[in-house]
């Protein structure tokens, strides 16, 4: 099936989305899928005000037409609510096409925290744009519930997951006073950061990440140890060196980073709330809690095997077999695109029901860098 991916978040920039979305590519390739992304490298872009690393897309409704009619896709995703993503919607609604949207980003509160603009006056917006969408693909029960509360219709339940051979428990030796408390992620206002940064906690701090607020914060935290942004390899490093990875955001609809440090063992301290509750739950590999440095403490008692246990659930082909399963046909009136998707949409019946064992690895065979 060939299926047109739509997203106003792609490489180079780093964060979340743009992980999910470049790993679902892979998989989907990998199971016999034509993937087509149209991202923003093929448009005239504008910086982002206050995040400079991200390009928009300018004047776009053209040249989406020209790659939308030029894909021929079977089905077509509009990943974001971008300049990208409106033009996508006009086009498909012109053309009378079907399409899927996903919700992986809670933009109304942000904007709220940062400038005070009512949430619900974003939402109000979000819930137009996605009105049409045939079914809208959210991560976690917690932003399910937030969708329908603000009026969404067509939620469908779509989760993430990673590589698990990258991301794994290993010996890594660490010249830092333990314990070791990490946070991996965007230096931004939405990940509340201050909130884990000006807890009292033995050991250290680590934090890996660049964004708007790094020069501001790294000033005013000089005792924390600060990497700036490193390529996920690297990151492998610094989870499994970690005692307790300390998840500080209230806003954020998964928290992708904090599967990642499961995956390498390391358990988890967060706030009670959307992402969290669903990544974590009722399973023992890490702790929630509104007192985040309780949480955190209490963390260090978790074995490692049952964070990468739980993270073993988290399987990535799973997510892309349910991904497919929940995208339309584009053009219903064609009988072999509709044969296409209908087919392959079985895969609904063959998702996995059992996570893998977790196996500890052998010391002598795992090399790292020294964090």
């Amino acid at each position: 099936m060939r299926i047109a991916v739509v997203t106003d978040a792609w490489t180079p920039q780093k964060n979340g989305v743009v992980t999910v979305l470049v790993d679902l590519r892979a998989r989907l390739r990998a199971m016999g899928h034509d993937v087509v992304v149209i991202e923003p490298s093929a448009f005239r872009t504008v910086r982002c005000p206050g995040y400079r690393e991200i390009e928009l897309a300018w004047g776009a409704s053209r040249e989406m037409r020209r790659l939308l009619e030029g894909s021929r896709a079977d089905a077509i995703h509009i990943a974001t609510e971008g300049p990208l993503g409106f033009a996508a919607r006009a086009h498909c609604r012109a053309d009378g096409l079907a399409f899927t949207t996903a919700f992986h980003s809670r933009f109304p509160d942000f904007l709220n925290t940062a400038t005070g603009i009512p949430a619900r006056w974003g939402y109000a917006v979000m819930r137009r744009f996605h009105a049409p969408s045939s079914g809208v693909m959210v991560p976690s029960s917690g932003t399910h519930d937030l969708l329908a509360s603000h009026g969404f219709t067509n939620l469908r339940r779509w989760s993430h997951g990673i590589d698990l051979d990258l991301f794994r428990p290993r010996t890594v030796p660490s010249h830092r006073r333990r314990p070791v408390f990490l946070f991996v992620g965007r230096v931004s206002v939405e990940k509340n950061l201050e909130s884990f940064l000006r807890l009292e906690l033995p050991g250290s701090k680590v934090v890996c990440g660049g964004g708007p607020l790094l020069d501001r914060l790294r000033a005013r935290y000089p005792a924390v140890h600060w990497t700036g942004p490193l390529p996920r390899e690297q990151l492998v490093a610094h989870y499994a060196a970690a005692d307790v990875f300390v998840y500080p955001s209230r806003t954020d609809t998964f928290g992708l980073v904090m599967l990642e440090a499961l995956a390498c063992g390391t358990p988890v301290a967060a706030y009670p709330v959307a992402g969290p509750l669903d990544v974590v739950g009722t399973s023992d590999a890490g702790v929630l809690d509104d007192d985040l440095q309780g949480a955190a403490l209490r963390a260090l008692a978790i074995p490692r095997e049952r964070a990468r246990a739980r993270a073993m659930l988290f399987d990535r082909d799973d997510v892309a077999r349910r991904f497919v399963a929940h995208l339309v046909p584009a053009a219903a009136g064609v009988t072999q695109r509709t044969s296409a998707v209908t087919a392959l949409s079985s895969d609904r019946r063959k998702l996995p029901s059992k996570a893998s064992t977790w196996t500890a690895p052998d010391p002598a065979t795992e090399r790292t860098p020294q964090v």
